[in-house]
């Protein structure tokens, strides 16, 4: 009899590697079946057990067990090895292939893939792959930033985020924007539902019913929203809007407005009517910054939930819709908490700066 094989120990990364394997649907077979046995043993599966479950035989496990054992994931992912060739890559090779990757772009291409990168590299494409996720690099991902000019930034900031972290006692602080060119799509073909496996599917195209915009003011400290749909975006729409907010809150608090610096907002009727209605409080957001802006985490969530995805035969029927959101989520409000400090903010600011390349 033989001895029950002890549990194949596996690296962790090695682990999360072949877990993604068979998640893929283009992972060939050969590649899934030496990925069973290796997962299957580190489990503590016998081998005899193992084999019958996979129908092969136990000197193919044992085979794999070892392979591994020997030259690691590459050595199983790979096909026996050649003659010349190196199966396990050095250090040397590995800061290359990490230096290429931050420093190189492809002859034709925008970011590297792991298989271009394999064919410069002379490896394969799991070494890279390997690697990226030892390196935690992503060349297929991408993400925009825009750095704000305003000279007074730093003011700016300490004021917005002041209001986040320690609002003023026995006041409202108010994040206020607009959310314009809602569109009314209908698709042009009913919705084939979701089925096991198949998501919904809808048509590519559509016919548009019209436009409306979503004036909103969100209430930092308890979530409550104040929000009103109009037609368009400007002056006038406005100060119609803080009409209605003067009339939805407690008429002898004092109001702080968190307000972006689009043009609406500095009107000279805007300024009238704040001179008028002295308890209101205007903070504006640096420029380029409406990241500081707490409403635009509800517009993220309104668009998500209820208009992205939503069919809408009428202009009526979108703003509709877009009302009764927000009736119900007046009902169990959720505040967005803000954690960040100014001075982090700041530190992160300053590094991305030196990051830039000159111009």
């Amino acid at each position: 009899m033989w001895e029950p094989a002890k549990p194949l120990r596996l690296h962790e990364e090695d682990r999360a590697i072949m877990e993604e394997f068979l998640r893929c649907g283009t992972t060939p077979q050969r590649v899934a079946f030496r990925v069973q046995i290796l997962l299957g043993s580190a489990d503590g599966l016998a081998n005899n057990q193992l084999a019958a479950q996979l129908k092969t035989t136990r000197t193919t496990v044992i085979k794999w067990r070892d392979r591994y054992r020997e030259a690691g994931l590459e050595g199983v992912l790979e096909d026996a090895p050649r003659s010349g060739r190196k199966r396990i890559i050095n250090d040397d090779k590995e800061r290359e292939i990490v230096k290429a990757t931050l420093e190189t772009k492809p002859a034709n291409a925008t970011h590297w893939s792991t298989r271009s990168m394999a064919t410069v590299q002379r490896v394969s494409d799991t070494t890279v792959h390997r690697i990226w996720r030892a390196h935690r690099l992503q060349p297929h991902r991408v993400e925009k930033f825009k750095l704000s000019k305003d000279p007074q930034f730093t003011e700016k900031l300490r004021d917005v985020v002041g209001l986040y972290l320690n609002p003023p006692e026995k006041a409202l602080v108010l994040s206020i924007d607009e959310k314009s060119q809602i569109q009314a799509l209908d698709r042009t073909q009913a919705l084939l539902p979701m089925r096991p496996g198949i998501p919904e599917r809808q048509t590519h195209d559509y016919e548009r019913y019209g436009t409306t915009t979503l004036f909103a003011a969100l209430n930092v400290l308890d979530g409550t929203v104040i929000g009103q749909c109009q037609p368009r975006h400007r002056h006038q729409e406005f100060v119609k809007f803080l009409k209605k907010i003067d009339r939805s809150v407690p008429s002898r608090r004092e109001v702080h407005l968190i307000l972006d610096n689009y043009g609406t907002h500095t009107h000279a009727e805007v300024k009238e009517w704040l001179a008028a209605h002295p308890r209101y409080h205007l903070h504006f957001t640096p420029t380029s910054a409406s990241w500081l802006n707490l409403v635009e985490r509800l517009f993220a969530e309104i668009t998500d939930r209820r208009i992205r995805r939503g069919i809408f035969k009428s202009l009526p029927e979108l703003v509709q819709a877009i009302a009764a959101y927000i009736r119900q989520r007046n009902k169990t409000p959720k505040p967005f908490i803000w954690t960040a400090k100014p001075s982090g903010i700041l530190r992160k600011i300053k590094r991305t700066r030196k990051s830039m390349p000159i111009e």
